[in-house]
């Protein structure tokens, strides 16, 4: 399964979903238009901006690109 991708941040989102945990969202607008909904790590979702490259290579977390 082939899980790579690459997009431009659309969205940045966060809540405590389950009342205990942070969760971090980014929606992401993929090269074809489609737009996906990724979880990230804080690191990652303090360091993007809307309108920034995020990458994801297969079998790794995304990252800024």
């Amino acid at each position: 399964m082939n899980d790579a991708w690459e997009g431009t941040v659309v969205r940045k989102s966060r809540g405590l979903l389950d009342g205990s945990n942070m969760y971090r969202r980014l929606k992401i607008r993929l090269r074809d238009g489609t737009i996906i909904t990724v979880r990230v790590s804080r690191p990652v979702w303090n360091s993007v901006a809307v309108g920034d490259t995020v990458l994801k290579q297969s079998g790794q977390d995304p990252v800024r690109g």
